[in-house]
């Protein structure tokens, strides 16, 4: 099995907050969107660590 393989679930982790968020940021009360507005940066510092990952897994050594 390829290394990279197990870091899958970050990428699904991340879309699915990039998902749920960009609608939730709008729709929700002002303190809530921005707590919203805050899981899709993580969604997507955290989708774009997996590809990263994926793509090279020893790139933090």
């Amino acid at each position: 099995m390829y290394a990279g393989l197990k870091f899958i679930p970050l990428i699904i982790a991340g879309l699915a907050a990039i998902v749920w968020g960009l609608p939730a940021a709008h729709r929700l009360r002002p303190l809530y969107g921005i707590a919203a507005a805050l899981v899709v940066l993580l969604g997507v510092i955290t989708m774009v660590m997996g590809i990263l990952l994926t793509i090279i897994p020893d790139f933090f050594r």
